[in-house]
């Protein structure tokens, strides 16, 4: 009998998500491997045994998980985690009814926060970003993808991508960071083509040099980067090495979400106004689509992405908080409720979208996303008899413990 780290046992379910190594799509995304009256056993930092009873282990740790779930940590795969100051003001414009161009308009939006973001320093950056990383932690993240993007030049954007390594070194959240100095244009450039050009002469090089980024982003809409300036910023991006990602068809169809399969890239986010003709196209490029609910419940818009046609036709789905200060929250169970009543996901589909296809739509699901030997044991244990109230059980915190890399990080007091 082999002694671990530590044994969860009796759990009235484990959601362990095994299937195949790659995003689930279709009829797959309704499979969560569940294991009834189950246990996981981790020994040095991984996941060493899953199965029904408690298996042949001892060990040095045993959590009783009776009448509780047990699941892989959720992976947020869309956020942008590190700016400064707030935009709380915009909620008295959004309430009036203006719009998000409206509010930048009027003074609003990524240029606000670029100004401040731009003049904090590293260190306040960092204890900010730390606190979200707790609340995110706390509600039951153990992975996110991070992006730039208020910082609009040189200095800045390379400041903010230093404070995700810093970050990655003081914090147990894994963060995978993602550059995306074309999130606006700044104000001190008229012409959106100088800045463009600034982008990839300058900023894409010296990100890849410094080694600070996995993948590059564009906000591809009308009034931020067309499709050719988004095109040239993400090749570019991919002579360096940088993956594409892109925000794709929030507020208008401008045919990003068509060119996030033309490069290839690995998600296309939002994607509220994707073309249905386009959509069989996002299935074919294997592009996983990440869509953010949240955003549309935090402009109080009515409109959501259509998830369900995503899904029917295909399309491999991921959920992201899309934190920002526009749409401040870091809480992925908040979105998966967000997802089952708005967009018509099942609890099921929600599940798999903020865990193992989310894991792979930032190239981490291969060791993180289901709990399966050998991978990494980023595990939760919910105060919650089935899966089914993770969508059911809104506008509280479910998680009991949360296990980040073999080691308990959070665990409830009561």
């Amino acid at each position: 009998m082999k002694t671990v780290d530590i044994l969860i046992k009796n759990a009235n379910e484990v959601l362990t998500l095994r299937g195949p190594r790659r995003a689930r799509s279709g009829k797959e995304m309704r499979e969560l491997g569940i294991i009834k009256d189950g246990y996981v056993a981790i020994d040095e930092g991984k996941i060493v045994g899953v199965g029904r009873g408690k298996g042949d282990f001892n060990a040095d740790e045993v959590i009783d998980a009776k009448g509780k779930i047990v699941m892989p940590g959720f992976v947020d795969p869309h956020t942008h985690l590190v700016f400064s100051g707030w935009r709380d003001f915009e909620l008295k414009l959004k309430l009036k009814g203006l719009s998000y161009e409206e509010i930048s308009r009027e003074g609003g939006g990524i240029n606000y926060t670029v100004q401040l973001t731009r003049k904090a320093s590293k260190e306040k950056l960092v204890e900010e970003a730390m606190e979200r990383l707790d609340m995110m932690l706390l509600h039951g993240t153990t992975t996110c993808e991070a992006k730039s993007g208020y910082g609009l030049d040189v200095e800045n954007e390379i400041k903010i991508l230093e404070v995700y390594k810093e970050l990655n070194s003081k914090h147990q959240i894994d963060i995978v960071p993602t550059f995306l100095g074309a999130h606006a244009v700044p104000p001190e450039f008229k012409n959106s083509d100088d800045y463009v050009k600034l982008i990839v002469e300058k900023m894409i090089p010296k990100v890849v040099e410094k080694n600070l980024a996995n993948f590059c982003d564009v906000f591809c809409e009308r009034g931020y980067f067309n499709l050719d300036q988004s095109r040239r910023i993400l090749l570019r991006g991919k002579e360096y090495g940088l993956k594409p990602k892109l925000h794709a068809d929030e507020f208008c169809s401008l045919g990003c979400s068509k060119l996030a399969c033309e490069v290839k890239a690995i998600s296309a986010d939002h994607l509220l106004k994707v073309p249905d003709d386009v959509i069989p196209e996002l299935a074919r490029a294997g592009t996983i689509a990440i869509l953010l609910p949240a955003t549309v419940f935090s402009m109080m818009n009515k409109e959501f992405a259509p998830a369900r046609k995503l899904i029917d036709s295909g399309v491999a789905v991921a959920l992201g908080t899309d934190l920002n200060p526009n749409c401040y929250t870091e809480n992925m169970q908040f979105v998966i409720q967000l997802a089952c009543f708005y967009m018509g996901m099942q609890p099921e589909e929600a599940i798999v979208a903020s865990t193992i296809n989310a894991a792979y739509s930032i190239e981490e699901g291969n060791q993180l996303g289901s709990l399966e030997e050998g991978k990494l044991a980023d595990v939760l244990i919910l105060n919650a008899p089935s899966y089914t109230f993770l969508s059911y059980h809104f506008g509280v915190n479910l998680v009991n413990t949360v296990i980040k890399r073999g080691k308990i990080v959070y665990q409830q007091d009561f």
